[in-house]
């Protein structure tokens, strides 16, 4: 058991990476061109007295998924948001035990999330309505869902796996 945790601990870490470098650079575009749109809003506004009709909606979009990704970096970073009832009073031994319990419950949990956020955007593609906004259609906006819950998932994955090395190891998590 130890050395299949151990094998897929390995290969994960390689993904993990390079999710976390992709994470950031989707991350710092998205930051960078809300402030372009919104400079360029701000200046169009105030020298010509219009702007881009499209650009406030699609800024809230914008605000959306950074907010959604900051979540799944929030979570590999393991400074989501947590309640924590047990630490003091239970023993250490058993306190590993309930982490990998704890990554477990909330892999389970996200895995229903992104299901049911594939099953939202696939019935928003297949019925056609919406808001379509800079040419994208409201489904292709709204892909931030699943793919945030599969990258939080993924995150929680890999802490259950984590947590469950350790407390096989008898260390702390």
């Amino acid at each position: 058991m130890n050395g299949l945790v151990s094998r897929f601990s390995g290969s994960s870490r390689q993904l993990s990476r390079l999710l976390e470098h992709l994470e950031e650079a989707v991350l710092l575009l998205l930051i960078a061109a809300m402030i372009v749109l919104s400079c360029l809003q701000i200046a169009l506004r105030d020298v010509w007295g219009g702007g881009l009709s499209w650009a406030d909606p699609l800024l809230r979009v914008m605000v959306l998924w950074a907010g959604l990704l900051g979540a799944v970096v929030a979570t590999r970073m393991d400074k989501h948001i947590a309640i924590d009832l047990a630490s003091h009073l239970l023993p250490r031994p058993m306190l590993r035990w309930l982490q990998v319990l704890r990554h477990a419950f909330a892999t389970v949990v996200c895995v229903v999330l992104t299901w049911m956020a594939v099953s939202f955007v696939r019935q928003e593609a297949l019925q056609g309505v919406g808001q379509e906004m800079a040419g994208l259609a409201s489904w292709q906006l709204n892909l931030i869902f699943p793919l945030a819950f599969a990258g939080i998932t993924f995150r929680f994955l890999l802490g259950g796996v984590r947590s469950l090395r350790a407390a096989l190891a008898g260390e702390e998590g």
